[in-house]
């Protein structure tokens, strides 16, 4: 069956014509406006089906998708009873209900999402650099707790057949990290990432290209998951890449939002799709960016998924080895995260940062920075970008230990990120039941 949107801008028997070209139109939701109707009623009369009416256009839309067998939505409207920002969150709300979207030139149609056969929860993230891998981590270590999480994962450096990492059974090594990678493979890839920094069991997967809504255009994740299921394991986790997450409907969600993003790019565009899957929220790098931009992203987030537990966080670094003596920090992250980093391993270990570098992800100027630095012994590195193939390689090669560093969300805003996972995590299993 299909719903119309209709608004006041047209008249009534305008709106009949029209409807009356669309097969199986079981009912409308009125969207505003008055130049040209007299009543609700009268559309109701003249158009010949139920038409919903309330000032929250969403909520009105989601109540006859509820209360009707709806399969796709015609938009009759036009300018300026909907804004662009407007139809966008149309479309992320109808692509959370596998409902397609379409207009006089646009047609957003959701993509089929198969559920796990075991208990699946995804964290997904609204763009890249947000932390998402990090959150990832710090997830499973949390979930190992009380079960045996495996990591399902779809870089862009990703594997072209599912590859599974023991990362609960065997010492992930620089020297092997290095081996992997002289085999041609992305070693710094988020499965490995994963299996170093959480210790247990993933299963890395490709993706190439990412579409508006944060579907990839080539993925093997359905493969990673049957592989999954087949592992020893109680519960997968589904890690999204960059802004792109799994066509693979999980048993619940945590969306990570970096606080320094964007503000429409959270609000706009597919950003409410993203967090309206939410159960739980993470805004990420809260202590960098001002405490007004802090709460704007909030109150977005809010505003969009009024029901998800959000939590604002400041990310850690915590070395996978203890650390001593004189050395240089290389990361992915902004240059005032980095000194922050910084600061926090000179006051908990006994090291001197000596040089920094945010140059992780750029090899050219990461080479430059590499071969400026001087006086020192060990190298603190992110597991991403070119950790392996440069600086490692540089580090084993010039007689330099090299330490490799996480990144732990920590709650500064006294709630507690652990304890919400957990909870999440027995809901997730109750529900499977």
């Amino acid at each position: 069956m299909r719903l119309v949107l209709i608004d006041g801008e047209h008249y009534p028997d305008v709106i009949r014509w029209a409807v009356e070209k669309i097969e199986d139109v079981c009912c409308a939701v009125f969207l505003g406006g008055s130049e040209k109707i007299g009543s609700i009623s009268e559309i109701e009369r003249v158009i010949g089906v139920p038409v919903y009416h309330d000032k929250n256009y969403l909520r009105t839309i989601e109540k006859a998708i509820r209360e009707n067998d709806i399969s796709e939505v015609i938009d009759l409207s036009d300018d300026p009873i909907l804004s662009y920002e407007d139809r966008f969150r149309i479309a992320s709300l109808l692509l959370r209900y596998g409902v397609t979207y379409k207009g006089a030139d646009f047609e957003f149609k959701p993509r089929k999402m198969r559920k796990t056969k075991k208990p699946s929860l995804a964290v997904i993230g609204t763009g890249k650099r947000v932390g998402k891998t990090a959150v990832s981590g710090f997830v499973a270590r949390t979930i190992k707790e009380i079960l045996k999480p495996i990591i399902v994962t779809m870089g862009r450096g990703g594997p072209e057949r599912p590859e599974v990492i023991y990362g609960d059974k065997f010492e992930i090594t620089p020297e092997f990290l290095l081996k992997v990678a002289k085999e041609g493979k992305h070693a710094a890839s988020d499965h490995f990432e994963d299996a170093l920094m959480a210790r247990v069991t993933t299963v890395g997967c490709r993706r190439c290209g990412g579409g508006m809504a944060g579907f990839s255009f080539f993925d093997i994740v359905e493969e990673g998951v049957k592989v999954a299921e087949e592992l020893d394991g109680e519960l997968i986790i589904l890690e999204g890449s960059g802004a792109t997450f799994p066509r693979i409907r999980a048993d619940a969600y945590i969306t990570v939002v970096g606080a320094t993003q964007k503000i429409q790019f959270i609000r706009g565009y597919f950003g409410p799709f993203r967090i309206g899957l939410a159960d739980l929220v993470v805004i990420t790098m809260s202590d960098i960016a001002s405490k007004k931009k802090v709460a704007a992203v909030k109150k977005a987030v809010e505003t969009i998924n009024p029901n998800a537990d959000v939590h604002l966080t400041a990310f850690r670094p915590r070395l996978l080895k203890e650390a001593e003596g004189k050395a240089v920090l290389i990361m992915t992250a902004p240059k005032p995260a980095l000194k922050r980093a910084a600061e926090h391993i000179e006051k908990h270990h006994n090291v001197e940062i000596v040089g920094m570098s945010p140059n992780l992800s750029n090899r050219q100027k990461l080479w430059r920075d590499l071969k400026h630095f001087r006086d020192y012994d060990v190298i603190l590195v992110e597991l991403k970008a070119a950790a392996v193939d440069v600086v490692t390689k540089y580090a084993l090669e010039n007689g330099k230990e090299v330490i490799y560093l996480d990144n732990e969300p920590v709650n500064i805003d006294g709630k507690n990120l652990k304890k919400a996972i957990l909870n999440l995590t027995k809901n997730i299993l109750e529900v499977k039941k």
